[in-house]
């Protein structure tokens, strides 16, 4: 049997402002900031969904990064506000996939948040600010030895949530 899928997620928002030292001597944010940013971005949408990376590993299973793509529209530069925007893509027991999409917020902009920074938007056209990096990360379930393995059948019941957590609203 096939194992069930399900296909992009709605847009988890977690924001901050570019701290001086992510910029470089051409005053933009060097380069390599941005993947920092998604890791960030995926870790706080992880732990809004319920759960956490330490959770899982505690449970047994890891999810390396095995890809990464960027492209890079403007740059972001020191203060300014920011939105690390980042859904799932992809879901399945074996590999987990997610999009990013950086986006500078106007300073005086009145932004309604939760008290965690974090927001939840169901659509692109909704996602609020200036484009300036698209992403994504391509990881896949792996036990403590970086063996693959297959999370519906090594740990049950994390699959399971999250499957349940990531289906909400999409019916």
């Amino acid at each position: 049997m096939k194992a069930q899928q399900i296909e992009r997620t709605a847009w988890y928002g977690t924001r901050f402002r570019v701290r001086y030292q992510e910029s470089d001597q051409m005053g933009v944010v060097y380069h390599a900031n941005y993947v920092n940013w998604f890791e960030i971005g995926r870790t706080e949408m992880i732990r809004t969904l319920g759960f956490s990376y330490r959770s899982m590993e505690e449970q047994g299973v890891l999810l390396p990064v095995i890809g990464l793509d960027l492209k890079y529209k403007l740059p972001a530069k020191y203060d300014d506000y920011i939105t690390v925007w980042t859904r799932i893509n992809n879901f399945s027991s074996i590999r987990l996939h997610y999009e990013y999409e950086v986006r500078r917020e106007e300073r005086d902009a009145e932004v309604q948040t939760q008290p965690d920074n974090r927001e939840v938007v169901s659509n692109t056209e909704d996602l609020p600010g200036e484009l300036l990096v698209t992403g994504s990360t391509q990881h896949v379930w792996v036990n403590a030895d970086f063996k693959p393995v297959r999370l519906d059948k090594c740990v049950p019941n994390l699959y399971d949530a999250l499957k349940r957590a990531l289906s909400v609203g999409r019916e």
